[in-house]
């Protein structure tokens, strides 16, 4: 006979733990140093790496383990400070950050083998300043990561980011030229040997202001105003901060002749504020803004007619305004389909090669192929950033992180449609690709910030301690009389 006294156990089921995705991103910074290591090897071989082996190996050993070091690095700092996050995100800048250390130092030997042939001065390497500022940028990229553990503490600061990054953006144009200006544009600050672009930084404050502001002052855009062709246009009154922008767009076009800065950040606020309120409206006004602006500033600015014209007819000018782009064009076409593989083109003939007009250097060596799928890696990144964007729960981090993945987007856009020539030059380098420290170490800022929104949407929610529970045999019974 049974004892009344002993209950059945019940087995309860613990949920099981989310997987936090950082195993798959390991294997991916694996393939990814596998890609980049192959890149290299082939551009040893290529360039005469055959019968300087000890160049060839010194190349290997100082790239990829100082590359290797530094992924590591990263895949620690997430590992340990956002668990959560996307793992696809940092494999895809490793292996773009990876390829452009490649096709810098393939570059530098072009360089050092023109120099030797002319009787000239070995140049500096280019690659080893890359590879310190991509430890700069991984340090940046740490620091944010250990310092902004809740992305949303930036909301309280997002009026202080504002101001700072004004600042940034308008110091070049108001400082002398000797100190600021470097190839017809002023947009840096130089200090001795060192030199920085503020607006790189710039960008970054003042997308986390208007991811704030919209927060804050949201239905202020989404306000009522008057229909007209089918949509809901806002009052005269609510257009202050878009002119606002806009005026800011025309200053730092006229102060620093940066085509490509007035162009994105224009666009990044547009885009935030029609994510902000779901108005085409607000796209029909800003697009009708920027042809205005366009038409004012090719009618009175001398630089941009000159970017116009060259962009219309290239070989009109070809030994002097238009040589940069009929270049590019030419290595282009000489890539083909298929590319001349690495280190078997004359990449080096493209004036700017390692930094504007990088897309072409690749574009030469790895033809259609190697650049469908360099934009396809981008692509990749753009869409967990939206992804991100889409999955994190407060509309502070929404805005914060579409404002940092789409200007990603439009820089690509802007670069990729420059070289080719789809629209006129901006001056605008690829994210992670191209030369040059402050658009390097400001980007690895703006991963961190887009890995720490992602970790917020993937982390589980904190679980709530359920109540006590009684036995069923011993739960209290209570007579509900029926009303009549």
């Amino acid at each position: 006979m049974a004892n009344p006294d002993v209950r059945p156990s019940v087995a309860r089921l613990e949920p099981a733990p989310l997987p936090t995705g950082r195993n798959i991103e390991l294997t991916l910074l694996a393939f990814a140093a596998v890609i980049v290591t192959g890149a290299l090897v082939l551009v040893e071989i290529n360039t005469a790496g055959g019968t300087e082996p000890a160049r060839a190996i010194t190349s290997l050993i100082y790239i990829g383990v100082a590359y290797l070091a530094l992924l590591v690095v990263a895949h620690l700092a997430v590992r340990k400070w956002a668990p959560y996050a996307d793992p696809l995100i940092l494999p895809c800048v490793a292996l773009l950050n990876g390829l452009g250390l490649v096709m810098i130092h393939r570059l530098d030997l072009a360089a050092q083998e023109r120099a030797i042939l002319l009787g000239n001065d070995i140049p500096t390497t280019l690659v080893t300043r890359q590879i310190a500022w991509t430890a700069v940028g991984l340090a940046l990229f740490v620091g944010v990561l250990y310092l902004v553990r809740d992305h949303r503490t930036l909301a309280r600061y997002s009026y202080t980011a504002g101001f700072v990054g004004l600042i940034l953006l308008a110091l070049p144009g108001l400082l002398p030229d000797a100190i600021s200006e470097i190839n017809g544009a002023k947009i840096w600050l130089r200090v001795g040997p060192f030199s920085i672009q503020p607006g790189e930084f710039a960008k970054i404050l003042m997308i986390v202001f208007f991811a704030g502001f919209l927060t804050q002052k949201g239905e202020l855009f989404r306000t009522a105003g008057r229909r007209f062709l089918g949509m809901e246009f806002p009052r005269a009154r609510d257009l202050a901060p878009l002119l606002l922008i806009w005026g800011l767009s025309i200053v730092v076009l006229v102060l620093e002749r940066d085509l490509g800065s007035s162009l994105l950040f224009f666009g990044i606020v547009l885009v935030m504020i029609y994510i902000a309120t779901e108005r085409v409206s607000w796209v029909v006004i800003g697009l009708s803004f920027f042809v205005g602006g366009a038409v004012i500033a090719y009618n009175l600015f001398s630089h941009v007619q000159a970017r116009v014209q060259v962009w219309l007819d290239p070989f009109s000018d070809y030994d002097r305004a238009g040589y940069q782009i009929a270049q590019a064009l030419f290595g282009l076409g000489t890539g083909g389909v298929g590319g001349t593989g690495l280190g078997a083109g004359r990449p080096d003939l493209v004036p700017f090669a390692a930094t504007d007009f990088i897309l072409s250097s690749l574009g030469e060596e790895l033809g259609l192929i190697g650049l469908a799928a360099i934009l396809v890696v981008y692509l990749v990144l753009i869409t967990r950033g939206l992804r991100s964007a889409v999955a994190v729960r407060d509309s502070f981090g929404k805005l914060l992180a579409s404002g940092l993945a789409f200007t990603i987007a439009l820089q690509i856009f802007v670069v990729v449609g420059g070289s080719s020539k789809l629209i006129p030059l901006t001056g605008l380098t690829l994210p992670f690709l191209s030369y040059g420290g402050s658009s390097l170490v400001a980007n690895y800022a703006l991963i961190a910030l887009l890995l720490r929104i992602s970790n917020a949407a993937r982390a589980p929610l904190p679980a709530r301690a359920a109540p006590p529970r009684a036995p069923i045999a011993e739960a209290g019974t209570e007579l509900v009389e029926r009303p009549k």
